[in-house]
């Protein structure tokens, strides 16, 4: 089979962690395609929690071929602080490749992140501070530094330098900060390249290699469509292309390799960060469904906001990527409720809109249309097959999948692999 990408629907901390390692089970090599050490996904392997930040889930695949590729921004210090961590738990990752094409964040980044950030005040995006802005700022300007330049000293410290030159007059004039010394940066980044240098590959020719003998590929993006940088909530959105679109040139594989496109959300939504929500709950009720879900950041452990299921989001989410088939996550978080929401329109200055609004400041401005859906107090975690799901329960997953437009294939109802009710098979 082609490939199959991976795409969270929401706002991020779908499941995609879940829905990618079950799928890589069935595949031979799983890429990541966008983002950095900025998102998370939690994987529950045999009652077993793994946090992965950098590193694709199917590392905890062991006979698939885990990649970096070229779409990726890999702190590098990050990266090996999570193969340590991996390996000191049994896991075997030495079939890691890393694209020679993915740029590296060096620390300039970081502490432009932090400084540019905090300069916003109440007007701030809500990143991570992990530099990863200005280390796709860097790739678009031109000046970035890239896997395979730490590969040459005098390479690595000439674009270094040339970063630099500009920065260090930024950091002075503007932020107040001392200069950073384009030295100290190159010796810091090349302490990683002999551990680093077997790993660096041309993942494109790789992947599409696989491809070709028919291997089955799997794309894992971070973060989500709504984080998108051109089609989320800009600007509190991500800095790259989180949607499947984005999978093509962060991998470096043509759109004819690509069969199925999977979109991952959860049964209720939620987001972390900064920017319009019109779905979200305040006070006890948001804090109740908070901790129902545990809906806590994998890399900030910031508390995420939450909201009811917003199908006009989804459907957004739907258009934007082709999407052939849906993950529905964390359905057993909603075991405990008589009534169920679910956003079925947007008020917007009188008007009654059915689809996304085009411009920001109406969505911003959005007040939800809600229809009550009965819940089915009854626990569904020990739940394998759809007729076994309460009524109610059924109902609403059909209710969802009708909103949404797209199939609902596969049903969470628990954090482990085995916590899954498949309704069509994936792959």
């Amino acid at each position: 089979m082609p490939g199959i990408i991976v795409v969270g629907t929401q706002w991020g901390d779908e499941g995609k962690g879940k829905a990618t390692d079950q799928l890589g089970s069935n595949v031979e090599v799983v890429v990541k395609f966008n983002g950095g050490n900025n998102a998370g996904h939690t994987v529950v392997v045999g009652g077993e929690k793994y946090a992965l930040h950098l590193l694709p889930a199917g590392i905890l695949t062991p006979h698939a071929t885990p990649v970096i590729g070229n779409g990726v921004v890999v702190d590098l210090e990050a990266l090996f602080s999570e193969i340590d961590l991996m390996e000191s738990r049994g896991v075997d990752t030495s079939r890691l490749l890393v694209s020679a094409n993915a740029h590296v964040i060096a620390p300039y980044n970081r502490l432009l992140d932090q400084v540019t950030e905090k300069s916003l005040g109440n007007k701030q995006i809500g990143t991570t501070g992990r530099g990863i802005g200005p280390t796709y700022a860097d790739k678009m300007n031109r000046i970035g530094v890239r896997i395979q330049d730490l590969l040459d000293e005098e390479v690595l410290r000439q674009r270094v330098r040339g970063a630099l030159y500009e920065k260090n007059q930024l950091l002075e004039v503007v932020y107040r900060q001392s200069p950073v010394d384009p030295d100290q940066v190159a010796d810091e980044l090349l302490a990683y390249a002999d551990r680093l240098r077997p790993m660096v590959a041309d993942t494109s020719l790789f992947v599409n290699r696989a491809l070709a003998e028919g291997k089955t590929v799997l794309f894992e993006a971070g973060q989500a469509a709504m984080l998108d940088i051109d089609h989320g909530t800009y600007p509190y959105v991500t800095s790259s292309n989180a949607t499947a679109g984005g999978a093509l040139t962060g991998a470096g594989v043509g759109p004819t390799q690509i069969s199925r496109v999977v979109g991952v959300t959860k049964a209720y939504t939620t987001r972390v960060g900064e920017g319009p929500f019109p779905t979200e709950l305040s006070g006890a009720e948001g804090d109740h469904l908070r901790e129902l879900g545990g809906e806590y950041g994998v890399t900030t452990g910031r508390p995420r906001r939450v909201g009811w299921f917003d199908p006009l989001v989804v459907r957004y989410a739907n258009r934007v990527n082709g999407l052939t088939d849906v993950v529905l996550t964390k359905l057993d978080v909603l075991d405990s409720y008589d009534e169920i929401a679910v956003c079925v329109a947007y008020e917007v200055d009188g008007q009654t809109l059915t689809e996304m609004p085009m411009d920001q400041g109406s969505f911003a401005r959005a007040q939800p249309v809600y229809q009550l859906l009965p819940g089915w107090k009854s626990d569904t975690t020990s739940v394998r097959k759809f007729e076994d799901l309460p009524a109610a329960a059924q109902d609403y997953v059909l209710f969802l999948e009708q909103q949404i437009g797209c199939r609902i294939s596969s049903i969470g109802v628990g954090q482990g692999r085995e916590a899954t009710i498949i309704r069509h098979e994936l792959g």
